[in-house]
């Protein structure tokens, strides 16, 4: 699994997407064990070694200019890296789970008024942020807005086009302006003097083709739509959709006017001209309200302000004992590349755990489950391993909202293949609780171990190493929850049967006898 390294630092493991300004890669930083986002920036201005060096310089300024911006709304830059030659150079990004807005427009349709607003409303905050810097976006469009899962807006790509900008950006000039013609405002086409309200009017354009389902100026070609733009007036909402409230159309055609003096003063008057449109809080959505199946919605933000995170979905799973295991699957034939491959990922997941680099391990597994659950079936016994091995992984890590659904999940399985009272039912059962124990859970946690304790003492006694463990981590959780005289019923004989099973100077009897001290001075503490 070779993987190119950007700085000895950054290794790019996937493409994301590819555009005109750039290719953007899922990567890993393998000093902080974290993924990142790496674009790498296209440029085709640097053409001698004179210009090679303005271009570096432009472009650390601008990434340092970027990363002043402190709002959660623009990805946060973490590394600038221009490799020797000066012909590559990558911004090092947060990676951003979300959906870009261009895909909520792809069918045509406009979208309801809140969920525009709510969308245009989170854009003018980030400016509000990114202008007061001063730092100007200068390529504002669909593409470069997402919509993170939770419904919160995050702008991208804050200074790539100023990064690679040239000085051959006029109406009659034969290269290609900085910036997406469909958005571009006139003083941009022109050539003339950048400046916040250049942002405001691709907001402008923005709101407008989010409100009437199509750009507001098409042609044969781009030199037609530039043309429109610096001349043409635009059509007003409401001859296009009857039901967008006349004020709203009013800020669309203010912020589009041609001369940036003559638009809004600033982004926050933006924002509170479209307070009116966005959803109260603790307000339901309304029929007409819905937009299109599959996207984030970006309502949310503004009706349930400051909300805590949704709540995981608990899957519903019999109790522990019930049900009989599945007949046994014919086991598939691994075919002999996939065989290579999982024993490579195993490999390299093992070599990226030497160094504690727990989430790039677990992501060097879940890269070959996908197909290894193709070729051989989702609930083959080569699949269930890379799966509790990767969830084991996370669980290492610490990443325990990841690990704990794979644990339940993976008990399920197990119970299917190989018996609810398997070995390997039980330990998933196990880690399940762990993960709980550490999000909090610590009541679902106790009684999911003390279920398995009882179903191993029926099979193996109470000083199998699985009920050993059991008993410890039952013990510790009750002492952490200051049930002292609960954790001392559970941890002295477990104290006793150590010291006669393992004896006395024991990692773990001494771990046992720790804990015992301290139960012990806190009783002495509180008696009279």
């Amino acid at each position: 699994m070779s993987q190119q390294r950007i700085g000895d630092r950054y290794e790019l493991v996937e493409e994301l997407s590819h555009g005109g300004m750039g290719d953007v890669w899922r990567g890993y930083d393998a000093v902080l064990d974290r993924p990142v986002a790496v674009k790498l920036v296209r440029q085709q201005s640097v053409t001698s070694p004179e210009l090679a060096e303005e271009f570096a310089k432009r472009f650390r300024r601008e990434a340092r200019i970027t990363a002043r911006i402190q709002h959660s709304g623009v990805p946060q830059v973490y590394d600038a890296v221009l490799d020797d030659s000066l012909e590559r150079l990558f911004l090092v990004m947060e990676l951003v789970d979300g959906v870009p807005l261009s895909a909520y427009l792809r069918n045509g349709r406009p979208l309801p008024v809140a969920w525009a607003a709510a969308v245009v409303a989170q854009v003018a905050t980030v400016l509000s942020y990114a202008h007061d810097v001063p730092a100007i976006h200068r390529d504002l469009k669909p593409g470069n807005i997402l919509v993170a899962r939770d419904g919160t807006v995050k702008v991208l790509d804050f200074g790539i086009a100023a990064i690679l900008r040239t000085d051959v950006t006029k109406l009659t000039a034969t290269g290609t302006p900085i910036g997406t013609y469909q958005y571009m405002a006139p003083e941009q086409v022109r050539g003339g003097r950048i400046t916040p309200q250049t942002d405001l009017y691709a907001l402008g354009c923005v709101l407008h083709e989010l409100l009437s389902g199509r750009l507001l100026f098409t042609a044969d070609s781009e030199y037609a739509i530039m043309f429109q733009h610096v001349n043409a007036a635009p059509q007003p909402l409401r001859e296009l959709r009857a039901d967008v409230p006349p004020p709203l159309e009013e800020l669309v055609l203010h912020l589009l006017r041609k001369a940036p003096e003559a638009r809004p003063a600033d982004v926050q008057e933006v924002y509170e001209r479209l307070r009116p449109y966005l959803p109260p809080p603790g307000s339901e959505p309304a029929p007409n309200e819905a937009g299109p199946d599959g996207v984030p919605d970006p309502t949310g933000l503004f009706r349930n302000p400051y909300a805590p995170r949704s709540r995981a979905r608990a899957e519903q799973r019999p109790p522990a004992g019930e049900g009989q295991p599945a007949a046994q699957p014919v086991p598939a034939p691994v075919p002999g590349a996939l065989r290579e491959e999982i024993k490579e990922a195993y490999a390299h997941a093992d070599a990226l755990l030497d160094e504690e680099r727990f989430a790039q391990a677990a992501e060097v597994l879940g890269g070959v489950v996908e197909r290894a659950a193709r070729a051989l079936g989702p609930e083959s016994r080569q699949v269930l391993e890379l799966r509790t091995h990767r969830a084991a992984i996370q669980l290492l890590g610490g990443d325990y909202r990841s690990a704990l659904p794979e644990f339940d999940s993976l008990a399920d399985a197990y119970g299917r293949t190989a018996g609810p009272g398997s070995e390997q039912a039980r330990a998933c059962r196990a880690q399940a609780a762990r993960c709980r124990a550490e999000l909090g859970q610590v009541t679902e946690a106790l009684a999911a171990l003390e279920d398995l304790l009882a179903l191993v003492r029926s099979v193996d006694g109470d000083v199998s190493e699985e009920a050993v463990e059991l008993r410890r981590d039952i013990g510790m959780l009750l002492l952490a929850q200051g049930r002292t005289i609960e954790s001392r019923h559970i941890l002295e004989p477990l104290y006793d049967d150590l010291c006669v099973v393992f004896g006395p100077d024991d990692e773990l009897t001494v771990e046992i006898a720790e804990a015992l001290a301290l139960i012990r001075l806190g009783l002495d503490a509180s008696s009279p």
